[in-house]
């Protein structure tokens, strides 16, 4: 494979100073709008990167749920590695990646747990085998086998099959209240702009990046 032969110019849009919302949730909005009305398979995807429990950077893909000045949320298994990472050290950082819009944006914060009444609002409002699958899933343990991860989703299926399934304990929202966005629009010959912000006490200061 000749990985080192791939490249594609970037032309579709520029990002200045002066053309960017002072206030980076706005902004934020704007681009997940735009984000929503694009070709973007799953524009709501991010990847949330913690420091794991071994030490090491760890990532992957979660979806945005809500977002508002307060932070940007998202649900997992309280016991997974994820959940035990913030647990231990609660910094964390988002990425969004649009390329049919040729943009990105990275959030660096603080992860906390939200209040039970958000996350079983958010769970009551899930599918039912949604429901039963965060129930089924001990998320991140080791299991002997797929035909055992079925077999406990069918049992909890039985379970719950004539009464709504609850929230479960081990389950529910992290908010990452953010202290720096920086937001990436692709340009030609790799001279790509990035805007910053930076929050400096209740103040957010924007600056530009060299590419």
């Amino acid at each position: 494979m000749k990985l080192d032969t791939i490249r594609n110019e970037y032309n579709l849009s520029a990002l200045t100073k002066k053309n960017v919302d002072t206030n980076p949730f706005r902004q934020f909005e704007n681009w997940l709008k735009a984000a929503l009305y694009s070709k973007e398979k799953e524009p709501t995807a991010m990847s949330l990167s913690t420091i794991g429990t071994d030490g090491f950077p760890d990532s992957r893909i979660v979806l945005l749920k809500f977002f508002n000045e307060n932070g940007f949320v998202f649900f997992t298994n309280y016991s997974s590695e994820k959940g035990k990472s913030i647990e231990k050290n609660p910094a964390v950082s988002l990425h969004f990646f649009w390329p049919s819009l040729e943009r990105q944006i990275r959030i660096s914060g603080k992860a906390e747990k939200t209040n039970h009444g958000i996350s079983e609002k958010y769970f009551i409002e899930r599918p039912f085998d949604s429901q039963i699958a965060a129930w089924a899933s001990e998320q991140s343990k080791e299991i002997p086998s797929r035909e055992f991860l079925e077999k406990r989703f069918e049992e909890y299926k039985k379970t719950f099959e004539n009464n709504t399934p609850k929230l479960p304990p081990f389950w529910g929202g992290y908010n990452v209240v953010p202290q720096k966005f920086e937001f990436w629009q692709g340009r030609v010959n790799r001279l790509h702009d990035r805007i910053l912000y930076e929050k400096n006490e209740k103040i957010w200061t924007i600056k530009r990046l060299a590419p």
